[in-house]
């Protein structure tokens, strides 16, 4: 009888242990997870600051492209206007760390011979585009009209685009403007929720600087004798936005 109970004394331990090792294991596996801080706290706004810039960089996205019968001839073509179209860029201020090919390719001419019903080829088209940055806005009109000048009907303009080459020196007028927005805004908030605006707890902020709307489209319209009408290009303006959050807290 004895040694039945002590048995029955054993089984329950050994039950009891189970289920608290059990319990154990599902905790570790399971932490439980404590948030600090809750967003929720406080009023979170936005401010913004943009800053209407004159842009200090174009480039320009142009070329040639050759057409004959034969590869030899159409890359002989082009080769002759690209190195043409390249000393009109330098001869007007291009430096050559500012000027780097974008695309270079040959390509088939097909024409549909209705009494085969194929395709035959009846020419090769070359074609060598480059990128080129002009740090002297008010010369870029005039440098157009020299590469297309240079070029000839080779020529290939594809377009330009406006940009700020250094637009981390705006950041900071642009970042006291967006502080400025969102404390007003802040401010206004908590009168309106009859509160007291404490000191900020949070702050992140974003920069942006848009495009321009698209590429600037060109198209040439030279007098054969060269002396036509100068291109007029106009720069415009660009924006430097900065964008700020910042939570603050509540008195």
């Amino acid at each position: 009888m004895k040694n039945k109970i002590l048995a029955g004394v054993a089984a329950a331990v050994i039950l009891v242990m189970t289920v608290l090792t059990g319990c154990s294991t599902a905790t570790d596996s399971k932490p439980v997870n404590v948030t600090v801080g809750s967003q929720q706290t406080g009023i979170w706004v936005s401010g913004e600051g943009k800053i209407n810039v004159v842009p200090d960089l174009a480039v320009l996205t142009l070329g040639v492209s050759a057409q004959t019968s034969t590869v030899a001839e159409s890359q002989a073509r082009a080769s002759s206007a690209m190195d043409k179209v390249i000393a009109a860029l330098k001869g007007n201020g291009v430096a050559d760390k500012d000027i780097q090919t974008q695309n270079f390719s040959i390509s088939q001419v097909m024409r549909y011979d209705d009494k085969t019903q194929q395709e035959v080829i009846t020419g090769y088209t070359v074609s060598n585009t480059v990128v080129a940055k002009l740090r002297n806005i008010p010369k870029v009109g005039a440098t157009i009209d020299a590469v297309v000048e240079a070029g000839g009907d080779y020529t290939r303009f594809n377009g330009i685009d406006f940009s700020i080459e250094k637009p981390e020196q705006y950041y900071g007028q642009a970042r006291e403007l967006a502080m400025a927005d969102a404390k007003a805004r802040a401010e206004q908030m908590a009168k309106l929720g009859g509160l007291v605006l404490g000191p900020a707890t949070y702050i992140s902020e974003s920069t942006y600087v848009p495009p321009t709307p698209g590429p600037i489209m060109y198209k040439a319209s030279m007098a054969v004798s060269g002396a036509g009408s100068p291109t007029s290009i106009s720069a415009g303006e660009l924006q430097v936005i900065l964008n700020v959050q910042i939570a603050y807290s509540i008195k």
